[in-house]
Parts: structure tokens; C-alpha cells; sequence
């Protein structure tokens, strides 16, 4: 218990300043997250789940927090520019683990809609907000990051979009870190959609400084019946950057969801996703991708669980690992006793283009009712050696062809994205990566 216990210490010693510059809302549930942390800690590599990430190691070292909520002199607006062409969004950011609020987008919202701090929103409205934080996210789940999130979290954003509204520009939540030393942040992300209304989100990750960053994030997403949703997460931070995310969706009846997560420079990464589909001809497509070369590593898990009948998931994540990058992919669906009608699909493929990368995949299928469709697979390999022989036959060079095999790979995962604008970027990025080209964004002006 040697590494949790720094953890511990910090929150019995700083406990009231954490909650000072907190809210009533976010304060509720600290107790309870620091029983469930003290009791449980961190996993060790014995456990099933993070055998191929060592969790302790990661929080072993002493980060600093800025628990008095000091401000960190930048101006994200005068340093990030998203250049996506023809993609209007309504753009806010979180630096380290504060909400920016020197200056909002100017672009109007519709009337009843709330996007900005969590810590705001929940002094704002209490009452919606203690309806929904922490319900998804429990202590005590199979994850050692939300208790320590609940814990240590004291601001975050919130999506909030009342009945029957349509929010036609998306919304784009810029994470950076920023820092001149080493650093840990806790962010917390709620997303509220009630019945009938329809929003777009894209999530980007970047890092700016060369130090070291820990960070943590739980979201939670709420859909309510007859409601669609897109959350779009881009992650490209540094070498330097480990990231523990866990992502808490729940679907009521007649929803529709895309969830996409796209890694393209990271350090360590470990991306958990948790999707209840909790009301009749929910349908979810829940993929991801990413591109590893050096030493990056990223760990993903994720849990589907059919509760009641006629729901519909669609799963899949790729891997394109190059040098001594390590991927591990777990995937879980769970099909409860009577979710019957149930369609659940699952496919994880993964490229390997070095003897020294590790690719760690281990899909389930747990089935408890008849008459399903359900199926899941999984490759891992090199590229098509046939291809590469066709392509080099007709003049081109090697390791051109490596890249348009590569790209085409993971071509179908950025097909999932509903945004053509971003859509259209996203192939474009994902091929400059595979060039080695810097991965940013064109627009991006982030520099120290």
C-alpha cells in the first residue's frame, strides 16, 4: 500500500481545502470514494484487468496538485487554433484540471442549454446535478481511478441540453496541460442529454510543456430516451503525458450513440469504457483506433452490458504498433437473462509491424438469453505481404505502400465519425502520422 498511501495522506491532510474550493455536489460523494480507495488501492500487474499496465508505478511518484486552484497564466485562446475546415464548433477549454473561464465562445447556444464548469453548474443547479453526479461512476466499481477521481476532483465540464433541443454546432473541449513541473490533474466531465434531444462533442488532449503529467478524467454520460449523442475523443499529447480515463455511459429506451476514441501521440494511456444500455432499441457504436511507435503504450477495456431487449452495439477497436510500442485490448459484452433481440458485435484487429511490439487482446462474450445475434473476433498480424507485392509491382515504394496499407487499415474506425468535417481532418491527420509528420492539428498554435 506504499504508493496509495501518499494518496491517502493527501486527502486526510488537505480533505477541507480540497472541498473549500469545490461545491456541495462534488464534496457529497468524497467519503464514500475515499472509503472504497482505502480499502481497494490500486490493482497490481496480478490483476486480470491491468496486467499489462503497472498502475502502481505510474502513481508512485509525487505530482503536485494545484488544490488552491491558482491560476495558470495562459490564454488558450491565444495559443490553440482549430483550422478544421468547414467545422464550427462552440470551443471551451480545461487547463490542468481548471475550467477556462476569462473568456467563453462567442457562438450563441440554444436557450436552456449549459455547457461550462462543473463546479458552476453544480452551485447553479443542485438539483440536477445531484440527480446524475457520481450515479454512473461508482466507487466501488472494478476501477481504481474513479474512487481517486471522486476523490480529488474538484472542477470539471458539463454538457447539459434540456428536452427536445437540438445543439447544432458541436462542442469542442480543448484539455491542456500546461506546467513547469511535474504535474497531476483530475478532471471530471458530466454529460446530461435529456429525452428527445440530439448534441455533438469533441474532446481534444494536448500537452504543452516538456514535464511530467498524470491525469485523470471519469465521464459520465447520461442519455435520455429518444435522445442521439456523439462524443468524439482525440487524444495527442506527448511522450511525457500518462492518461487514466474511464468513460460511464448510460442509455435509456430508442437512443442512438457514437463513441470514437483516437489516440495518435501519447505517452501511457489507459482508457476504460463502460456502456449500459439500460431501455428497449438502444443502439450504440462504440470505436477506437490508435497509432504507437517508440515505447508509447495504450491499455483499453471496455464493458457493454444489454439489460433489456432489442438494443444493438457495434464494437471496434484497432491497433497499428510500430518499434516497441505495447497495445492490450480487453473487451467484455454482457448480455443479461431476457435482453432478447439482442444484437451485440465486437471486432479488434491489430497491426504489428516490429518482432519487438507486444499486442495483448482478450475479447468475451457472456450470453444469458436466447434468440441473439452476438459474435466477436479478433487478428493480430503484419500487413498483407500479397498487397504489399501488388502495390510495389506497380511502382510504388515501400514504404509508401506501408503507409496507404496502414491508413486503409484503420480507415473504417474514423468512417464511424458523424461529423464529415472532422471526418475528413481525421484521415488527413492520421496519414500525416503515418508519414512521421507532426500529428497536430494544422490550426494548432499551442507552444510554450
Amino acid at each position: 500500500m506504499k504508493t496509495e498511501q501518499q494518496y491517502i495522506d493527501l486527502f486526510t491532510q488537505y480533505e477541507d481545502l480540497i472541498c473549500k474550493n469545490s461545491s456541495p455536489v462534488m464534496n457529497a460523494p468524497r467519503a464514500e470514494a475515499f472509503a472504497a480507495f482505502e480499502r481497494n488501492g490500486f490493482p497490481s500487474l496480478k490483476s486480470e484487468d491491468y496486467k499489462y499496465t503497472d498502475v502502481q508505478k505510474a502513481f508512485a511518484p509525487d505530482y503536485g496538485l494545484n488544490l488552491n486552484r491558482l491560476y495558470i497564466p495562459v490564454n488558450p485562446y491565444d495559443v490553440f487554433r482549430c483550422d478544421v475546415p468547414n467545422l464550427s464548433t462552440s470551443l471551451y477549454f480545461m487547463v490542468n484540471d481548471i475550467f477556462y473561464d476569462k473568456a467563453l465562445p462567442k457562438g450563441h447556444l440554444p436557450e436552456g442549454v449549459y455547457a461550462g464548469s462543473l463546479k458552476v453548474f453544480t452551485e447553479r443547479y443542485p438539483q440536477i446535478a445531484a440527480q446524475y453526479y457520481a450515479h454512473a461512476a461508482l466507487p466501488d466499481a472494478n476501477d481504481p481511478i474513479v474512487p481517486l477521481n471522486t476523490m480529488l476532483a474538484q472542477d470539471g465540464f458539463v454538457l447539459y441540453v434540456p428536452k427536445n433541443i437540438a445543439v447544432e454546432r458541436t462542442i469542442q473541449l480543448v484539455n491542456i496541460f500546461r506546467g513547469d513541473k511535474d504535474m497531476m490533474a483530475n478532471r471530471r466531465i458530466l454529460v446530461i442529454i435529456e429525452p428527445g434531444a440530439t448534441a455533438r462533442m469533441l474532446v481534444c488532449d494536448h500537452s504543452i510543456d516538456d514535464v511530467k503529467f498524470l491525469g485523470t478524467q471519469v465521464v459520465e454520460a447520461f442519455i435520455g430516451e429518444g435522445a442521439s449523442f456523439d462524443y468524439y475523443d482525440l487524444e495527442e499529447s506527448n511522450s511525457s503525458t500518462m492518461r487514466f480515463s474511464s468513460f460511464f455511459l448510460k442509455q435509456a429506451a430508442n437512443t442512438n450513440v457514437v463513441v470514437n476514441g483516437i489516440t495518435l501521440t501519447n505517452g501511457l494511456s489507459c482508457n476504460n469504457y463502460y456502456v449500459s444500455l439500460d431501455g428497449e432499441n438502444g443502439e450504440i457504436s462504440l470505436c477506437g483506433m490508435s497509432v504507437l511507435d517508440k515505447e508509447q503504450h495504450l491499455d483499453t477495456h471496455t464493458l457493454i452490458q444489454h439489460h433489456v431487449p432489442h438494443c444493438k452495439s457495434n464494437e471496434l477497436f484497432k491497433y497499428v504498433l510500430n518499434d516497441r510500442a505495447i497495445g492490450a485490448f480487453s473487451g467484455r459484452i454482457w448480455v443479461k437473462e431476457g435482453a432478447d433481440k439482442t444484437e451485440a458485435y465486437q471486432t479488434n484487429r491489430n497491426l504489428c509491424a516490429t518482432r519487438e511490439t507486444r499486442m495483448y487482446s482478450k475479447p468475451q462474450l457472456e450470453i444469458y438469453a436466447d434468440d441473439v445475434k452476438c459474435s466477436h473476433g479478433m487478428t493480430t498480424g503484419q500487413l498483407d505481404e500479397n498487397a504489399m507485392f501488388y502495390m510495389r509491382s506497380r511502382g510504388i515504394p515501400p514504404e509508401e505502400a506501408r503507409m496507404l496499407l496502414s491508413v486503409a487499415f484503420t480507415s473504417d474506425v474514423i468512417e464511424h465519425i458523424r461529423i464529415p468535417a472532422l471526418k475528413d481532418r481525421l484521415h488527413n491527420l492520421v496519414e500525416k502520422r503515418f508519414r512521421g509528420e507532426l500529428a497536430k492539428c494544422e490550426g494548432c498554435r499551442i507552444c510554450k
